[in-house]
């Protein structure tokens, strides 16, 4: 449940959603996705958290990255790193959650509600700790998959919980010839001159 005169801010785990859009079979639309959350309250902050591979010359995440970037989102990004476990294999390490948890308990005291755009159970003590500082916290991910992509603690633990396979009409991302592509389009501008 959302209030009008709500503070909002979202915080998506950028590897999380794209499982999650992947497992559901669809590409996430971002300004719909920005727009959604500006419709159900006061949109403070949209935060994207997302690994990107050490020395890469080109990475597919930075158009993204840029986009979002220029499209109003804060976005943190770090990079993988390569080691080499006991048994000599090559493994990555790549984990933004610290960051995210960290962020998020920064801004648990400017707003009234955070969403987390993550199944991940290692949240679950951050979901605890901004709401005993009086902030609501919405879970988005989904049930609908095989397996799920939530941890049944992590929902459990929330205020709410939004399944995104139910979202699907309002953050899929449209083809370019559909009409109402340039009216998501013109609503995003709208939304944007008015934040």
């Amino acid at each position: 449940m959302f209030y009008k005169e709500e503070r909002l801010a979202l915080f998506i785990d950028g590897a999380s959603l794209y499982g999650a859009g992947r497992a559901l079979g669809f590409d996430i639309d971002f300004r719909r996705l920005f727009n959604l959350f500006a419709r159900k309250g006061r949109l403070v902050r949209a935060f994207y958290y997302t690994t990107v591979v050490e020395d890469q010359e080109y990475s597919p995440l930075r158009p993204l990255i840029d986009w979002l970037e220029y499209h109003s989102y804060t976005t943190v990004t770090k990079p993988q790193r390569e080691y080499t476990d006991s048994r000599d294999r090559l493994r990555i390490r790549s984990s933004i959650h610290v960051d995210l948890a960290i962020d998020a308990l920064r801004m648990a005291d400017q707003v009234d509600h955070i969403i987390l755009m993550s199944g991940d159970g290692e949240f679950l003590r951050l979901v605890a700790a901004i709401q005993r500082r009086g902030v609501r916290v919405t879970v988005a991910s989904s049930l609908q998959t095989s397996p799920p992509l939530v941890s049944d603690e992590l929902r459990r633990q929330a205020d709410g919980f939004l399944e995104i396979a139910d979202l699907v009409p309002e953050i899929q991302r449209l083809r370019l010839s559909d009409p109402d592509a340039a009216a998501a389009d013109d609503e995003a501008d709208k939304a944007k001159r008015g934040r």
